[in-house]
């Protein structure tokens, strides 16, 4: 009976072992999420968004930069526009602001060449405001945040490539923009490529884990 009762108890896992185990198990159901689950998760996000053409009236229409040449929009630039006319004449919102800074060399820039665009192609002066500022999505919108809070607006519709709207409403809203999404449907820059999603995931899961926590809201804030 006494070696019976002692063959039991050597069989019996301590109860710190059974406790290690258990984190070791959590801890690698997370790990498992993180390398997989939230990769997926952020690519069903951008092809989501891209696909998304939310027409809800807002205060604003917020064309995101693109390449401009000597004062001419690029291609990509130029269908981001004229959606945005588009959004304008359909009273999506009663102003459009245009955004974006310029590469060394460059005379003027994105912001000031797609608000003379958007008033050549009929849009009042009035209701264009450049935004001359930013080098990418992030520092861009933030320069609209701090327009929005001066001028009492608390919400906006944004106009980008479709792959690349999931990203910017991420950003918008962290910076207590009520934002809506409206992609270019079509022109250039409107294929959702996979190139172009794999990219955009990869920046949408850097935004979520890293540069989220930096920001503050402030709009709205």
């Amino acid at each position: 009976m006494t070696a019976g009762t002692d063959a039991v108890t050597v069989a019996a896992p301590p109860r710190r072992r059974r406790l290690w185990q258990r984190v070791l198990g959590w801890v690698l159901v997370a790990a498992f999420a993180l390398a997989v689950l939230l990769p997926l998760l952020a690519a069903a996000r951008v092809v989501t968004a891209a696909r998304e053409d939310d027409r809800t009236p807002t205060d604003v229409v917020v064309v995101l930069g693109a390449a401009q040449f000597n004062g001419r929009p690029s291609p990509v630039l130029e269908a981001r526009l004229d959606h945005a006319d588009e959004l304008y004449r359909q009273q999506v919102a009663p102003h459009v602001v245009t955004v974006g800074s310029n590469q060394p060399g460059d005379r003027t820039t994105e912001a000031e060449v797609g608000a003379d665009w958007l008033v050549s192609a009929g849009v009042p002066r009035a209701d264009v405001t450049a935004v001359p500022l930013g080098h990418d999505t992030l520092s861009s919108l933030t320069a609209v945040a701090h327009l929005m809070a001066d001028r009492g607006w608390t919400s906006a519709t944004l106009v980008t490539d479709p792959a690349h709207e999931a990203r910017s409403l991420a950003m918008a809203r962290a910076l207590g923009i009520a934002a809506h999404g409206s992609p270019t449907q079509t022109g250039s820059g409107s294929s959702l490529t996979l190139e172009y999603v794999v990219r955009e995931t990869e920046g949408l899961l850097y935004f979520w884990l890293v540069e989220r926590r930096s920001i503050a809201p402030v709009v709205g804030g």
